[in-house]
């Protein structure tokens, strides 16, 4: 599978492992959760993504309740994590309101956090979850800088962040923001003409985007978008999700789509996307149904 170079010294897979519902599955055991990583690693897929919140602040220690017992698999993955979202559950049941934290309190808090439940040494990559309308960039940028130069966090980057939420955070920063992960694809594809997708392409910042297939909804509703990737599904002999996957893949920007699912099956073909053939007129007849009339 072809890699994306983050930093000089650290790249991801084309496709990323979205563990958002790795602790909702009926069975998180440590030998299921080992054979969905073996699944991923089986097509050349080594980006694990997770973050603090998800499964109730629960999926982190899932995850590293499998690499206690496979150690050997921490050397064959790259964890992506995220912080910041305080909701009122699990850790933090006594919140009145979910809110954010870019303290620097909360973000070593947060580090420390994801180093012991997930078990490991370093974080591959560090991201803020939301953009947060009481940031001081300062205090943020500077805390940033400082988990990178401590050891704990080999690289970091953001979340949901517009073009100036990111040049404010990166303003009060030495070290490079290295991702921004982002809603895309066929349904939600506003990305590719609002500027979110053209300010990192610029920079030559590559991309992770959440919910490739629209939640699901690529697979399970009907529509004239669906209709278009069964079409060409058909022809190339794979189902509607590896042609919305392959659609974004085929962008010039470095597009790296995060898959979650828990179901083993689903997983296995998960590489099925480069199986599809995506020339231009091809990305636009796709692109043409999601918007349901030609482009001007």
């Amino acid at each position: 599978m072809n890699r994306i170079n983050i930093t000089n010294d650290l790249s991801f897979s084309r496709i990323v492992y979205g563990m958002w519902r790795l602790g909702d599955d009926e069975d998180t055991s440590v030998g299921h959760v080992q054979a969905k990583i073996e699944a991923c690693l089986t097509q050349g897929i080594t980006t694990m993504d997770q973050a603090d919140i998800y499964g109730g602040y629960e999926a982190e220690e899932v995850l590293g309740n499998a690499l206690k017992a496979a150690p050997a698999l921490k050397d064959q993955i790259e964890i992506v994590t995220k912080c910041d979202i305080v909701a009122p559950m699990g850790r933090y049941a006594d919140a009145r309101v979910k809110y954010y934290d870019t303290s620097r309190a909360h973000i070593l808090a947060s580090v420390d956090h994801s180093l012991r439940l997930m078990d490991i040494d370093k974080i591959d990559t560090l991201l803020i979850h939301r953009p947060d309308p009481m940031m001081d960039h300062h205090e943020t940028g500077a805390t940033l800088d400082e988990v990178v130069a401590s050891g704990k966090v080999r690289s970091v980057g953001v979340s949901n962040f517009k073009l100036h939420d990111w040049t404010l955070l990166q303003s009060a920063m030495k070290t490079p923001l290295i991702t921004n992960q982002i809603e895309l694809s066929l349904t939600a594809h506003q990305g590719f003409t609002n500027g979110d997708v053209a300010y990192l392409q610029e920079r030559g910042v590559p991309i992770m985007a959440w919910s490739p297939l629209g939640g699901g909804s690529l697979m399970t509703s009907a529509g004239a978008a669906q209709d278009a990737l069964a079409k060409v599904a058909a022809d190339h002999g794979v189902d509607n999700a590896a042609v919305a996957v392959a659609w974004l893949l085929a962008h010039p920007a470095n597009i790296m789509p995060v898959m979650g699912t828990n179901n083993l099956n689903r997983i296995n073909t998960l590489s099925d996307a480069f199986k599809v053939s995506m020339d231009r007129q091809t990305w636009f007849e796709l692109y043409t149904a999601a918007l349901g009339t030609e482009v001007p």
